[in-house]
């Protein structure tokens, strides 16, 4: 009886071993947890102008800023590029990176706290609320942003391209009239030809596109 028993251990012993050596192969097999996207926006904010000869804060008449078009490619977060040098009519996404909020979100909120350091800044509502209980209304700053990528001029070259188009509009008793329209077109270089050197790249190009967005205003708002 012992010798019978001898065997059916060892077999029972070699199964164990199967059974567990598939087991661990099937947890091998299992997918691993998805990374999570690395999330990116243009940084704490520009700082205040101390520019001697500047006006003082809230100098300026109130503007009222209206929300930021753009085409249903940059509604969402992913972060884009153009191969210039292969096919710069394609819009790729990184794969991994993301920005925090739509680019138009982004660059309305830089575009506010740059206007708001020398000028009361309201949004559409707000100034429909003065219009009505104080029978005036300001001026409002329309922007529609066209172009927002890490454009590769070449394998070792990029940038980051930002183009958007701003329209100035005066409301009155017999309808609005345009003050001034004009197309902004800024390259920034990228430090390097990745998701991270396109993110410092737009945000350098988005501060100085809101740089030269807020001299125009300047410029047309003055009687």
């Amino acid at each position: 009886m012992k010798n019978n028993a001898t065997p059916t251990l060892a077999r029972a012993a070699a199964c164990l071993g199967i059974g567990l050596a598939l087991l661990l192969a099937g947890c091998g097999a299992l997918p691993d947890k998805p990374a999570r996207a690395t999330l990116y926006d243009f940084g704490p904010g520009i700082a205040a102008s101390a520019a001697a000869g500047q006006p003082p804060a809230a100098a300026l008449p109130t503007l009222a800023l209206a929300e930021i078009e753009s085409n249903t490619r940059l509604d969402g977060t992913q972060i884009l590029y153009r191969l210039g040098y292969a096919d710069a009519n394609e819009l790729r996404p990184y794969g991994q990176s993301r920005w925090s909020l739509p680019p138009a979100q982004l660059l309305r909120q830089r575009l506010r706290d740059a206007l708001a350091e020398r000028r009361t800044v309201l949004a559409p509502e707000e100034s429909a609320t003065i219009a009505r209980t104080e029978g005036r209304v300001p001026d409002t700053l329309r922007i529609s942003l066209d172009e927002f990528s890490h454009y590769f001029e070449s394998a070792g070259s990029s940038v980051g391209l930002v183009r958007l188009r701003a329209t100035l509009i005066r409301g009155g008793a017999g309808g609005d009239r345009v003050l001034g329209q004009r197309t902004f077109t800024v390259r920034r270089p990228a430090p390097s030809a990745d998701a991270p050197g396109g993110v410092k790249a737009l945000a350098a190009a988005t501060d100085a596109a809101v740089s030269d967005v807020v001299q125009w205003v300047d410029q047309q708002a003055r009687p």
